[in-house]
């Protein structure tokens, strides 16, 4: 089994060939094709971690669809002063599929 460990979005991500990976939001159109840089590969019993080798992996996606997330709510309220704030926020997302890990 061949996978990789792949830095996306702020966060790693451990991905192989047909995965479906939501990452925070990544510039490009529906459609186009994106390389994440590897940190990390395994193919089978071998381990690839040195930066030099790893200069040398691809890993390939295809951009699915821009989505948002679920609605956090964000409540501030200090006692006795009357102050209260409310606030929301949806994270931008984009789905994409692992294409290939060369």
């Amino acid at each position: 089994m061949v996978y990789a460990i792949v830095r996306a979005g702020g966060r790693q991500e451990k991905v192989s060939v047909g995965d479906f990976v939501t990452l925070n939001r990544v510039a490009g159109e529906v459609g186009s094709t994106i390389e994440l840089p590897a940190l990390l590969l395994v193919d089978g019993d071998k381990l690839t971690t040195k930066a030099a080798d790893l200069a040398n992996v691809k890993v390939t996606a295809e951009i699915l669809e821009d989505l948002r997330g679920k609605k956090i709510v964000i409540q501030k309220y200090k006692n006795k002063t009357g102050y209260k704030k409310r606030q929301g926020h949806r994270q931008e997302l984009t789905r994409v599929k692992i294409t290939g890990i060369k």
